[in-house]
């Protein structure tokens, strides 16, 4: 039987798999956050549920990423409330891809002239 790391490594050998988990990987760095700050608060599922109002099943639809449930961000912030937490949403841009080809002008674009 394989263990969970072979497993995964063994999955990611396969560029579909990989192609597929680089996807998911902001929404799995997210979950994983909450889960920490969870655990570090030693509050359990139900604990966060009655902080913010809603139930246990809730936290854990929001927690397990099955991509069925997309949470509001007003629910992801009533979540890092009651973790003592703040929810932060940032816009990074993307590395542009390189590739080794040499940028031309157009033909319609304008010639610099020295002064």
């Amino acid at each position: 039987m394989l263990t969970h790391k072979q497993l995964r490594t063994k999955a990611l050998a396969n560029a579909e798999v990989a192609t597929e988990y680089e996807k998911l990987a902001d929404e799995f760095s997210l979950l994983d956050e909450f889960l920490k700050a969870r655990t570090a608060q030693g509050l359990t599922q139900a604990q966060v549920a009655e902080k913010i109002g809603t139930t246990q099943s809730a936290v854990a639809r929001m927690e397990s990423g099955s991509g069925k449930h997309s949470p509001s961000l007003a629910t992801l912030t009533k979540y890092a409330d009651a973790l003592g937490c703040k929810l932060e949403v940032r816009l990074v841009r993307r590395p542009r891809p390189t590739n080794n080809l040499a940028v031309r002008p157009s033909p319609t674009t304008p010639k610099r002239t020295a002064a």
